[in-house]
C-alpha cells in the first residue's frame, strides 16, 4: 500500500449531505475540509438499488438522480480514491438478470444465475406439494437462516409453472392485477460462469469509477453446500474469495470481507492470515469502554496484537450500522460486555439481536457522540486514539459533525427502523453550521495530521503502552515520531509529531 493508503477515509451515503453526492464533493472542496480525507467509502445507494438503502442491487451504474460520473470526476481531481461495495451473495429482483429469468423462464440465459432450489437439493430431500424439496434434517441441522422457513421465494414462469429459487434475505410478494410482484434479494449461483463473468465486469466496473478499496457484503453467504451451514462454508469460503481476488488484482483493487463474529472465534486473524484487509468492529467498544472503565489496558493489547501480527484494518467509531457488541466477545469480559450495552442503552441506543434471537446481542443502534453521553472531550478524544490506532481510519460522516440520536427518523421509519437513528441527512446549511463548532474543527484538524504526516505510514513501526487510565500511542518512520498521550479519566491527551534527529516539534495539539 502506498505511503497515503492511511489517511482518514470518509464514510457517507451519497444523500447523507444535501441530498446529491455532488453536494458532498462540493463540501470537500471547501478549505475547511483540505487534506482531510484521502479516500471515500460512499454506500451502495450510488448504485441502482430498489432496498435496505443500497444493499439490494439492481446493476451497478449509477443512479443518476443521487450520482453522476463528473462527481466521481470531482472527487479524483481533490485526490481522493473510493471505497465502494460489491454485494457477492445475491441481487435485486429488479436485476435484468432476475428480469430476463421472470420473463423467458426456461428459455432465459440466466436460468441458472441464480440458485434452482429443487437442482440444488436433488437427492437429499423428498418433494413437497408445495413444488419444492424438503430437505432431509442431516442437511439442515447445521444450517444458518436469516429468517423462519426455508429460504425459498417461488418463481412463476410463462407457462405457469412454480419454480423455487434461493431466497436467503428479504422477499414480498403479492397479486397486481392478475400478475405476480415481487420485492427482494435473489441468491447467485457462483457455479455458473454467467456469475463470474458479472463478478469480473462489475470490479472493472467499480475500478472505472476510482474505487481502490472494495467491500464485499454477504460474501459469506455465497458458498452453499448440503449438509453444510451455508455460511462461512469451509474451504468454499477461502475458495470463492481467493477466485475473486485474482479478479480484483486485475484492476488494482483491495479486497476487504465484511463479517461480523465474535473475537473469540477469531476469524478476523484468519482473513489477515490469508492476506486481506480485515474491518476492526473492535475498537469502537473498546474505546467506550476504557472511558467507563478509565483504563486503556484492552486497547494497548489490541494494538499490539495488530502491529505483531500484521494484521491491516479498516477501523471506525460509527458507521452505516450499529456499535458492534457480539465481536468484543472474547475480547472483553461476558459482564463488562453486558455493562457496555446496559450504558449505551441508558444513553438513548437500541440494542440489535442476533437475526432477532434474544439474548444473543450484536449491536447496539446510536450515535457515537450519543454513545458517549454527548460529550465533545470524549468525541475529540476517541477520533484521537482512532487517528493513532494501526490500520486505515473510517469516519461516519455524522460523527464528524457531532450527531445525536435521531429518534424522530427511527418513528418515521416503523418497525425495524431502528438504524435510522445514526442516518440523519444534513442539508448544505445544516453542515455549513456545524462546520463552525468547535470540534468539528478540531477533528478536521486531526484528520488532516493523519493525511499529511508521513509517520503514518505502512513502514511505521507503532507502539503502545497503557498505565492506568493512561494510554500511549506512538508512530516511528522516517525522520518523524508521532505520540499520543491519553488519560481516560479526564479525557486529557497530548499529540506532539516531532524530527527524529533533531527534535523538532513539527505539530503540536492539547485537550487539558
Amino acid at each position: 500500500m502506498g505511503r497515503h493508503d492511511l489517511g482518514a477515509m470518509l464514510n457517507a451515503y451519497p444523500d447523507s449531505i444535501g441530498g446529491r453526492l455532488g453536494d458532498i464533493a462540493a463540501m470537500l472542496e471547501k478549505e475547511e475540509l483540505k487534506d482531510a480525507f484521502t479516500s471515500f467509502y460512499i454506500l451502495p445507494s450510488l448504485y441502482h438499488s430498489d432496498l435496505d438503502r443500497g444493499f439490494c442491487v439492481v446493476d451497478y451504474d449509477l443512479s443518476g438522480n443521487l450520482a453522476q460520473r463528473a462527481d466521481l470526476d470531482r472527487l479524483r481531481d481533490l485526490g481522493i480514491d473510493l471505497k465502494l461495495d460489491f454485494v457477492l451473495n445475491h441481487a435485486s429482483v429488479m436485476s435484468p438478470q432476475f428480469q430476463d429469468l421472470l420473463e423467458k423462464g426456461q428459455e432465459s440465459e440466466y436460468l441458472d444465475f441464480f440458485i434452482d432450489w429443487n437442482k440444488f437439493w436433488d437427492g437429499c430431500g423428498e418433494m413437497t406439494g408445495g413444488g419444492y424439496v424438503q430437505p432431509a434434517p442431516q442437511y439442515i441441522e447445521k444450517m444458518f437462516f436469516r429468517k423462519p422457513g426455508l429460504p425459498i421465494l417461488m418463481v412463476r414462469f410463462p407457462d405457469g409453472r412454480e419454480v423455487p429459487y434461493w431466497n436467503t434475505f428479504y422477499q414480498k410478494v403479492w397479486e397486481e392485477n392478475g400478475e405476480r410482484k415481487y420485492l427482494g434479494q435473489m441468491d447467485l449461483n457462483i457455479r455458473s460462469p454467467k456469475v463470474w463473468e458479472f463478478y469480473e465486469q462489475t470490479l472493472a466496473k467499480l475500478a472505472s469509477y476510482g474505487a481502490k478499496i472494495i467491500r464485499l457484503d454477504a460474501f459469506a453467504y455465497a458458498p452453499k453446500s448440503p449438509g453444510k451451514k451455508n455460511f462461512m462454508n469451509e474451504p468454499e469460503t477461502w475458495e470463492l474469495l481467493e477466485r475473486v481476488r485474482q479478479l480484483a488484482d486485475r484492476y488494482g483493487l483491495t479486497l476487504l470481507p465484511e463479517i461480523h463474529a465474535s473475537y473469540g472465534e477469531g476469524v478476523y486473524k484468519v482473513i489477515a492470515g490469508k492476506g486481506y484487509a480485515t474491518y476492526d468492529f473492535f475498537l469502537p467498544g473498546l474505546i467506550i469502554d476504557a472511558f467507563e472503565h478509565r483504563t486503556g489496558s484492552y486497547l494497548a493489547r489490541w494494538a499490539e496484537e495488530l502491529v505483531e501480527n500484521h494484521i491491516f484494518t479498516v477501523n471506525m467509531l460509527g458507521c452505516h450500522d450499529g456499535i458492534p457488541m457480539l465481536d468484543l466477545k472474547g475480547l472483553l469480559p461476558d459482564e463488562r460486555i453486558q455493562g457496555l450495552i446496559d450504558t449505551l442503552v441508558s444513553r438513548g441506543g437500541y440494542v440489535k439481536n442476533l437475526h432477532g434471537a434474544k439474548n444473543m446481542y450484536y449491536q447496539v443502534n446510536a450515535t457515537y457522540y450519543s454513545a458517549l453521553g454527548e460529550d465533545s472531550r470524549k468525541l475529540l478524544l476517541s477520533r484521537a486514539v482512532q487517528m493513532f490506532m494501526p490500520g486505515k481510519p473510517q469516519v461516519w460522516y455524522l460523527d464528524l459533525f457531532a450527531g445525536k440520536n435521531d429518534y424522530a427518523a427511527m418513528e418515521r421509519a416503523g418497525k425495524d427502523g431502528h438504524k435510522e437513528i445514526n442516518r440523519t441527512n444534513l442539508s448544505v446549511p445544516e453542515m455549513e453550521e456545524r462546520l463552525e463548532m468547535d470540534v468539528v474543527q478540531k477533528q478536521l484538524e486531526l484528520l488532516r495530521m493523519r493525511s499529511c504526516f508521513d509517520v503514518f505510514s505502512p513502514d511505521a513501526a507503532v507502539s503502545a503502552r497503557a498505565e492506568g487510565s493512561r494510554l500511549e500511542l506512538k508512530w516511528e518512520a522516517g525522520d518523524e515520531t508521532a505520540l499520543l498521550a491519553a488519560d481516560f479519566a479526564g479525557s486529557a491527551f497530548d499529540i506532539t509529531i516531532r524530527n527524529r534527529s533533531t527534535n523538532e516539534v513539527k505539530f503540536e495539539f492539547s485537550q487539558k
